[in-house]
């Protein structure tokens, strides 16, 4: 029985060891950098401006485009976190109006942005690996933590 006790310890050391991670590392703390293969790529770091009107605040982007792009679908971001909390990050698509990107949320609930499904994942201690779930459409996206301003942008194509 003992043999059998050391045997499953020995061998889950063995899987637990395997797992290790040893790509790159983001050289910053709290920007979250989009992976392609063994490159990370900064996410463009930029702060939305809030607008509120009658029934709706949209949240505004200057520029049409985000400089940062992937032809990843489901692409996947590293962060370093230092001030930054990644399990409170939500991801959106933005809309492209009039030479910016925005977002709405109407404070009715009727037609309002909803996040997009992210997985978090630990990799070490405040490294963490971001995984959009779904199959994003090509455009203009956004990763934000919730109550926060601050946005990591970057466009699919």
């Amino acid at each position: 029985m003992r043999r059998r006790f050391l045997f499953a310890f020995a061998l889950s050391c063995v899987v637990l060891l395997a797992q290790k991670y040893k790509g790159p590392v983001p050289p910053k703390p709290d920007v979250v950098y989009l992976m392609h293969a063994d490159n990370l790529v900064p996410t463009e770091v930029t702060e939305a401006r809030e607008e509120g009107k009658k029934d709706e605040i949209t949240y505004v982007i200057a520029g049409a485009a985000s400089p940062v792009k992937t032809p990843l679908a489901s692409p996947v971001f590293l962060i370093q976190a230092d001030k930054l909390m990644p399990e409170k990050f939500e991801v959106y698509r933005l809309d492209v109006r009039n030479g910016r990107r925005e977002v709405a949320f109407s404070r009715k609930k009727r037609k309002t942005a909803r996040p997009i499904r992210l997985s978090l994942h630990p990799m070490g201690e405040s490294f963490y690996r971001l995984e959009i779930d779904e199959t994003l459409e090509n455009g203009e996206y956004s990763i934000t933590p919730a109550g926060s301003n601050v946005v990591f942008c970057f466009s699919v194509y």
